[in-house]
């Protein structure tokens, strides 16, 4: 079975069961207050946070663990030790779908992620 296209972040939000719905459009409000010179946009069917076209998070909805991308490697490798109780991958980690926000965690990985970028 093919997955639906999502046409924006709130379509794909709101096909979400409401628990990831929450935990995701936190993240993504997070995310977006802090700094406010980013914007979000659908990428590759998920959620996806740039700034000026460059991507700078990601997140995205599975069956039973969501997952947050800071489009780095190094960025991964770099928090390593503050992402430990997390399932980590090469660029990306997994969250729990009802997940309390390290907000302080999150702002540091964007954090990362700009300064890489810059």
């Amino acid at each position: 079975m093919k997955s639906p296209k999502f046409n924006s972040v709130e379509e794909y939000l709101a096909s979400l069961d409401p628990t990831k719905e929450r935990t995701l459009r936190s993240v993504i409000d997070l995310i977006l207050t802090q700094f406010p010179e980013l914007e979000s946009k659908m990428s590759w069917n998920v959620p996806n946070i740039h700034r000026n076209g460059k991507y700078v998070v990601g997140v995205c909805a599975y069956k039973h663990h969501l997952t947050f991308s800071p489009w780095s490697f190094r960025v991964i490798e770099n928090f390593k030790v503050r992402l430990g109780k997390f399932v980590l991958f090469k660029n990306c980690f997994q969250i729990p779908v009802d997940w309390e926000i390290d907000e302080e965690l999150v702002k540091d990985l964007v954090r990362a992620r700009l300064a890489e970028l810059d």
